[in-house]
């Protein structure tokens, strides 16, 4: 890489981590030894969300993270917040108070018919508890998940192994007390949403500066993109299901009025690595064992995964 290259701002999206400390140090070794290390000592680091269940170690991969800052004082760090990483701090009570001066009981009535089956969390503290947190805590009475092909570990969320990283049963009152305060700073600072302005991207015909919008699961298509992002950037608590951090076919594409920008939307969630123009979505783990991690550099769009030897151009 030339002087002029080595100078140019990196930017790295990484996508759900799902407690798998071993895949997350080594996609970082991976990083650091496939990116010229001026770039990536000054890069832009935004982890794509979901940091916790599904993997042995959330209580690791978050001690790593919050490592970050210090170990690479002259990175940029965003930490965006998944819809597990929602329910987990639903749990924990680290989210903000609804904005419309509701009670969190209010976001279970719309789903309430899928109490039974679900389990949800009914122990101490769920009388006033994110519907999220109760279905994160709760115990699913089915035991496979036929949408994925795998055996629900605890709950619908998987949270099983996040209770047992930090020592305690699954659906446990005592993970708020085993889980320590840096950890609840940690879940309860994440961002819902990051817009970055001039991020540089390799294209047929050079490099072209694009604004990046990164969202755990993507921008939904029939609500205007300002008032999602003001609900976003707000965290508005009193949402049920915040479909821009759990939506599906919903999120999947970018809105109309982005592609007219055009504006780059990447996110994670959707267990899948798909480039499409300027819709990325990056999370080939899915949260399951046998599947790497990947991470994406801007602006070479070289994908990079835990599980290299050498890195992959796309």
């Amino acid at each position: 890489m030339g002087d002029q290259e080595a100078k140019e701002r990196v930017v790295c999206c990484i996508g759900d981590l799902h407690g798998y400390i071993s895949k997350l140090q080594n996609l970082w070794s991976n990083l650091e030894s496939e990116i010229d290390p001026v770039c990536f000592q000054s890069a832009l680091i935004i982890f794509l969300g979901d940091y916790c269940d599904r993997g042995p170690d959330t209580r690791k991969v978050i001690d790593f993270l919050i490592s970050l800052p210090s170990k690479y004082p002259d990175q940029t760090h965003v930490f965006l917040c998944g819809n597990h990483d929602l329910a987990f701090s639903a749990f924990l009570g680290v989210l903000p108070s609804p904005p419309n001066g509701g009670s969190f009981s209010d976001t279970w009535k719309q789903y309430e018919q899928h109490e039974e089956r679900e389990g949800w969390y009914k122990d101490v503290g769920y009388e006033e508890m994110h519907l999220q947190g109760r279905r994160w805590a709760g115990k699913i009475k089915e035991r496979v998940n036929h949408a994925k092909g795998t055996e629900y570990n605890g709950s619908i969320y998987d949270a099983g192994t996040t209770f047992q990283s930090y020592g305690v049963p699954h659906g446990s009152a005592e993970l708020v007390e085993a889980v320590p305060d840096e950890h609840k700073k940690f879940l309860a600072n994440l961002v819902w949403v990051h817009e970055e302005d001039n991020v540089s991207i390799q294209t047929s015909e050079g490099k072209k500066n694009y604004k990046l919008i990164a969202v755990h699961a993507g921008l939904q298509k029939s609500i205007r993109v300002e008032d999602q992002l003001k609900l976003l950037k707000g965290k508005d608590t009193s949402v049920p299901k915040v479909a821009a951090l759990s939506g599906r076919a919903d999120v999947w594409d970018i809105p109309e009025e982005l592609k007219e920008k055009p504006i780059v939307v990447v996110s994670g969630h959707h267990g899948k690595l798909h480039i499409d123009g300027l819709r990325l979505v990056i999370d080939q783990g899915g949260g399951l064992e046998k599947n790497p991690i990947a991470a994406i550099v801007f602006p070479s769009l070289m994908i990079i995964r835990d599980s290299d030897v050498k890195a992959a151009q796309l």
